[in-house]
C-alpha cells in the first residue's frame, strides 16, 4: 500500500484571510462535523483495543499514552481525567509526552525525531507484560511513538495506535492500529484540528469503554469519582438520593462516611 499523508495535503479552501469570521467559523464547523464519520468507520478498530486493555487491565496491566506535541497532550489530559471521574490509581492510566513534563506548556525542540527516548520514559515505569502501550501521532511517522512500540513489541507488550492517514509506518508497528482518515486540514497541516478532535473522541471512547468493562461505573452514574470539590459532591449525594431512599442531609452523611457513592450505597443496602 503506498503510504500518502492526507493530513498533510492542502486545504480545499483558499485565500483564507479574505474570509470574514462568520465564513471561517462556518468553513470550520463544516470540517468538523466530518470527523464523528470518521471514528464511526474506525469502530472495530477501536472495539479490539479496548478488549486487549480489558483483559490486560484485569491481570493487573496499566494502560500507556505515548506521544509527541498535541497528540502527546491529548494523551495526557485523557490519563489525568481517569482517576477523578473513574477513582481508579493514578498510575492505572498514563500519558507520556515527548520531551517531558515541560512540553505540556512548551514545544521541545527536536523531542519526537527521538526514535529510542520513548522506551527509555517507558522503562521509568517498569513497563511490563501485562501493561498495554499506545502510540497516538496524527501523522502515523512520529520517530519517538514509532520506536517506543517496536521496543514494546520486542518485549512482548501490547501495543496500540491512534493515527490519521491510512497505512502509516505507525500502524504498520502497532498490533492494535486505529486509522481515523480525516482528510486535509482547514488550514493546511494543522493536525491539531480535525485529527486532534479525532483524537479525542478516540481517547474518550478507549477509557470510558475500558473503565466500564472494568465495572467503575453503575448505571449511567461515576460512582466511583473522586469528590474533590463541591460541584461533585452535590453530585454524589445526589446520586445516592437516586440510589436509596434517603434526605438530602442523611445522603451527605453517608457520603461523608464512606468516601464514595458505591460504598455509601453498598453499606446502607448491607444494614
Amino acid at each position: 500500500m503506498t503510504f500518502t499523508k492526507t493530513t498533510e495535503q492542502s486545504s480545499k479552501y483558499e485565500h483564507l484571510e479574505k474570509m470574514s469570521v462568520q465564513e471561517l467559523l462556518s468553513n470550520i464547523n463544516q470540517e468538523d462535523k466530518t470527523v464523528p464519520y470518521a471514528v464511526e468507520k474506525a469502530l472495530p478498530q477501536i472495539e479490539t483495543l479496548v478488549a486487549e486493555i480489558v483483559v490486560k487491565m484485569k491481570l493487573g496491566g496499566r494502560l500507556f499514552y505515548i506521544g509527541a506535541g498535541t497528540s502527546g497532550r491529548l494523551g495526557v489530559v485523557d490519563a489525568s481525567e481517569c482517576p477523578p471521574t473513574f477513582g481508579v490509581p493514578f498510575d492505572l492510566v498514563n500519558g507520556i509526552i515527548a520531551g517531558g513534563d515541560k512540553a505540556i506548556r512548551r514545544a521541545v525542540e527536536n523531542a519526537e525525531d527521538n526514535a529510542t527516548q520513548a522506551w527509555i520514559d517507558l522503562q521509568e515505569h517498569d513497563i511490563n507484560e501485562n501493561d498495554v502501550v499506545v502510540g497516538i501521532a496524527a501523522s502515523g511517522t512520529t520517530p519517538y511513538v514509532i520506536g517506543g512500540l517496536k521496543a514494546c513489541n520486542e518485549n512482548n507488550i501490547s501495543t496500540g495506535s491512534i493515527s490519521c492517514n491510512a497505512g502509516s509506518p505507525l500502524s504498520q508497528t502497532a498490533k492494535f492500529p486505529i486509522e481515523v482518515i480525516v482528510g486535509p486540514e482547514f488550514v493546511t497541516g494543522s493536525s491539531r484540528m480535525k485529527a486532534g478532535t479525532a483524537q479525542k473522541l478516540v481517547l474518550n471512547m478507549i477509557s470510558t469503554a475500558s473503565m466500564i468493562q472494568l465495572g467503575k461505573v453503575k448505571g449511567n452514574k461515576m460512582v466511583d469519582m473522586q469528590l474533590s470539590n463541591s460541584k461533585l459532591v452535590d453530585r454524589g449525594v445526589k446520586m445516592i438520593m437516586g440510589e436509596i431512599p434517603v434526605s438530602y442531609e442523611e445522603a451527605a452523611e453517608l457520603l461523608k462516611k464512606y468516601g464514595s457513592v458505591r460504598k455509601a450505597v453498598d453499606n446502607y443496602n448491607g444494614q
